[in-house]
């Protein structure tokens, strides 16, 4: 439809309709967003304009106003609760406040962060059109779960982008493909999963714990990695380039290899703008570990007001330390199937404190996966009790596709039949084949939302 109007109002239609989307979800969120997007623009300019004692002052300014603004939605009750549980017979006329959070709050935060930072830096000119700021801020296929798009890598794209025929089709179908991770897989699995993690741990069996925490392991990749996907498929339809987001996380040989595979934009956003800052591994050994826990606290942090979230991100820390200092040698010398599973037990285990409601429930769950005997005159819960042919079949296509097993078939497939020419009768029965494929995939995902199944939205609360 957009493409039916004259180029010079495309940004000014996609504006209107990303803070119409947002609008759908609160009013009042959209008038914090449009204040953050008038500061940070503002900012820019002045950070832009500046000579550079004063620019530096500006770019502090709008740094704390943005970390300030995140840490009042997002952490002020933590922290007071914390205070609370610290001094309580000092604390007890204070009270939390009801403080909605306004959803994707860690994502626009981000976004604004990377702009002026990088205009402080010299690499990108400071955005002078509101329009264009306003949606680079708000394009809404991003705007609630990612990828984070920094400004540096579509700010020519705001200004001058073609709308391409093949290229909104590509989008479409990748738009659909992500549709049905979400819906199809995700969904069905985050049912299984939610409903042996709402069990107490005493409860549940070993071989249970394995498969709750397996099924939720499966249940984000394919939850994140599909809103992913439909980012990036309507950015192309709108003529925008996003980046990748995943690279098939679960086959990563190290937890190292792991966080290059998995969330790309927020890893290169830590890389960029605190580990590198704060010295990376140039200031010798002791301090390139001490700016990995940093970085991987703040990981845990930015996913979420708990001390689940911080714990889970210092545990991955813990293990990009170990590997720095000799595991990831050991784990070179072990092949490719070894490595592989020390790294996806790894992530699972850190997967239980990140699902957990709590800490006490994170360790009760993992005694559990470690066949820790368990105290209780309940029923023990078991697999077969959960299990059932739909579920076993959603499992073993989620596993194959996780292990990259239905891409390593396309490829064979690629160089079995290589592409001649345009006309080639093999590549329209392919074109074919994926048309069919995304048109079945965009029925059956309809089909589950029209029966409205479970559809619970994990990245919310960032």
């Amino acid at each position: 439809m957009i493409a039916l109007f004259p180029q010079r109002f495309h940004n000014i239609i996609l504006l209107l309709g990303s803070l119409f989307f947002y609008a759908w979800g609160g009013v009042s969120y959209t008038i914090i967003f449009v204040v953050s997007i008038i500061f940070n623009y503002v900012f820019g300019i002045l950070i832009s304009d500046a000579p550079a004692k004063k620019s530096k002052t500006f770019l502090i300014v709008a740094v704390c106003f943005n970390l300030l603004l995140l840490g009042y939605f997002k952490y002020f009750n933590f922290f007071l609760s914390n205070i609370i549980a610290l001094f309580p017979d000092d604390s007890n006329s204070i009270e939390l406040k009801k403080i909605a959070l306004p959803i994707g709050i860690s994502f626009f935060t981000f976004h604004a962060l990377s702009y002026v930072i990088d205009v402080y830096r010299k690499k990108v000119m400071a955005q002078r059109n509101f329009i264009s700021m306003g949606l680079y801020m708000m394009l809404f296929p991003q705007l609630i779960a990612g990828p984070i798009v920094r400004y540096i890598d579509i700010s020519a794209q705001l200004t001058r982008r073609t709308l391409i025929l093949e290229k909104a089709s590509a989008g479409i179908q990748r738009f659909i493909f992500g549709l049905a991770k979400k819906v199809i897989i995700a969904n069905t699995l985050a049912l299984l999963a939610d409903q042996i993690f709402a069990l107490p741990a005493a409860q549940i069996s070993p071989g249970l714990s394995w498969l709750g925490i397996l099924a939720y392991t499966l249940q984000i990749y394919f939850d994140f990695s599909g809103y992913s996907d439909m980012a990036i498929g309507l950015a192309a339809v709108f003529g925008f380039h996003f980046p990748e987001n995943f690279n098939y996380p679960y086959i990563a040989r190290s937890i190292k290899e792991f966080w290059r595979r998995w969330h790309i934009s927020l890893s290169t956003w830590f890389r960029d703008f605190l580990y590198i800052p704060l010295g990376g591994n140039k200031l010798g050994e002791t301090r390139t570990l001490v700016n990995l826990i940093i970085v991987f606290f703040c990981t845990g942090f930015w996913h979420g007001a708990s001390w689940n979230f911080i714990v889970w991100g210092l545990f991955h820390g813990s293990f990009l330390l170990l590997e720095r200092i000799g595991l990831e040698k050991i784990l070179s010398r072990t092949g490719t199937i070894p490595a592989t599973i020390y790294t996806i037990i790894v992530v699972m285990v850190g997967w239980v404190f990140f699902r957990s409601d709590d800490l006490t429930h994170a360790i009760d769950y993992l005694g559990r996966m470690c066949f820790l005997p368990s105290h209780t005159k309940l029923e023990i819960m078991t697999i077969s009790q959960f299990i059932d042919p739909k579920i076993i079949t959603i499992l073993i296509i989620a596993v194959l596709y996780s292990l990259r097993v239905f891409r390593k078939f396309i490829e064979m497939l690629q160089r079995r039949f290589p592409e001649r020419n345009a006309d080639d009768q093999l590549i329209i029965s392919f074109q074919s084949s994926k048309f069919i494929l995304s048109s079945v995939l965009l029925f059956i995902s309809l089909l589950y939302l029209a029966a409205g199944t479970y559809n619970p939205f994990i990245y919310f609360r960032f």
